[in-house]
């Protein structure tokens, strides 16, 4: 096989491809051969029939075959002998083939930049932390008790904010029902804020039996699009009225969320909410290695794989467009100004993770059954009292399995690096460890990475 070396630029590579005439009738005649033993022509037992007539039967569809095979295994002698890394399959232009004739193709690849990586133990990162107040405990303590809080029906009552109405209702645009605008013995707490601005505020006063005309106005920036910015009449009709008892928070309530006592139940809401500082507290140091990765480390990153990335986030982008879902920071820039932010967010990605993939393989770092189990589990945690339910999907959900590793994989780096760098203990204040302003425009965009 004769290679030569086309015009090549940076990443993109392309080379001349010659396979000797011998060698390419040498994988046809090898092919025909092997069909020849099993081949079954009439006037002949089976394996029995000439090559001759094997060869006028079968000669295009085993050329066919060969051609394939034997521009594969070339191509893949060419990036070996290189020691080219390929981003994707090499893209393949044949130029001459035939019985009897030199094999000739152009070969253009992508490959993967080369990363020297430096000395983790020079990196030095602010490890946030913040403890858990106690006003916090208590507040998730009257949060938990508001989920249990009962409402007693009182008759002859007129609805005051904080009351609970029953009511049936039927939304129209311009004297026509609407999909999803209807509802019957549907329990309201006026002040809740749940329905849109200003219902709410028409059935303060009502009482059982009354019926009220709301009008209101759906918020331009309403999920349907059909029905956002227009004006809406719901016929409601009030059922009852009742008023919110109170629920003391006391060892009673903490038995029936499953606590022994109010003191254990504190015990596990602080260690929920010191869990969820530990995770911000992640969050930003993760974000701090990212962005020195990002200074220290410099070089060519594959086009196609930046491509691949900005096509994601875009369609993420479109989609949120589509259904009336941009936040006010999107809404208020100019669509190539946005474009243009992708565009930096997908490169971005693309180099850290290059760069962390290069760090994994470095340090042979692999994903272990327990790594698995550990996250799913984690993922279990997340969803109180339907852990069971979260343990079946992914016990029957490979594809689920599946999609966990990427993560799992990113984390295992990082912890990696982090375990070489040196740590600055910093304690904070609960508002200073959420403190992610510089984190907004990427977090929005989380199509496959968290880099």
């Amino acid at each position: 096989m004769k290679v030569s070396e086309l015009k090549s630029k940076g990443l993109n590579k392309s080379y001349k491809v010659t396979v000797p005439a011998e060698e390419f009738n040498k994988e046809i005649d090898t092919k025909l051969a092997q069909i020849a033993k099993k081949a079954k022509i009439q006037g002949f037992r089976a394996g029995k029939a000439p090559l001759a007539m094997i060869k006028k039967k079968y000669l295009n569809e085993v050329m066919a075959e060969a051609l394939d095979d034997t521009v594969r295994s070339s191509s893949n002698k060419v990036l070996t002998d290189n020691k080219l890394r390929p981003v994707n399959q090499p893209s393949i232009k044949i130029n001459s083939f035939g019985e009897g004739k030199d094999l000739e193709f152009d070969m253009e690849v992508e490959i993967l930049p080369e990363i020297k990586l430096g000395d983790f133990s020079k990196i030095s990162l602010d490890k946030f932390t913040a403890e858990v107040p106690a006003e916090e405990v208590d507040k998730a303590v009257k949060y938990l008790a508001e989920t249990r809080k009962e409402s007693v029906k009182v008759d002859g009552k007129k609805a005051a904010k904080g009351d609970v109405v029953m009511i049936d209702f039927v939304g129209s645009v311009d004297g026509v029902e609407f999909n999803g605008g209807k509802g019957n013995d549907y329990p309201l707490e006026l002040g809740s804020g749940s329905f849109i601005p200003g219902f709410e505020d028409q059935l303060i006063g009502a009482e059982a039996g009354a019926k009220v005309d709301v009008k209101v106005k759906f918020p331009a920036d309403y999920h349907a699009k059909d029905l956002a910015d227009k004006d809406a009449v719901f016929a409601v009709t009030v059922k009852e009225v009742r008023e919110p008892k109170a629920v003391e928070i006391n060892d009673e309530l903490a038995k029936s969320l499953g606590a022994e006592s109010l003191d254990k139940l504190k015990e596990t809401l602080s260690a929920r909410i010191k869990a969820d500082y530990d995770n911000a507290s992640r969050m930003k140091l993760k974000r701090q290695l990212l962005d020195i990765l990002d200074k220290e480390y410099s070089f060519e990153v594959p086009s196609s794989l930046v491509d691949a990335e900005y096509k994601a986030i875009v369609s993420q982008y479109e989609q949120a467009k589509k259904y009336n879902q941009l936040d006010a920071e999107e809404k208020s820039k100019k669509e190539e100004d946005l474009l243009k932010e992708y565009k930096e967010i997908a490169l971005r990605r693309v180099k850290l993770g290059l760069v962390l993939s290069e760090v994994g393989q470095n340090a042979k770092i692999s994903i272990k059954p327990e790594d698995i189990n550990a996250a799913i589990m984690n993922e279990a945690k997340r969803y109180p009292g339907q852990e069971q339910m979260v343990l079946d999907y992914y016990l029957k959900n490979k594809q689920a399995v599946e999609n966990l590793k990427a993560p799992i994989f990113e984390e295992k780096i990082i912890d990696h690096i982090i375990s070489q760098a040196k740590l600055n203990e910093k304690i904070v204040s609960v508002e200073e460890l959420y403190k992610f302003d510089d984190e907004k425009k990427e977090s929005k965009k989380s199509a496959k990475k968290s880099a």
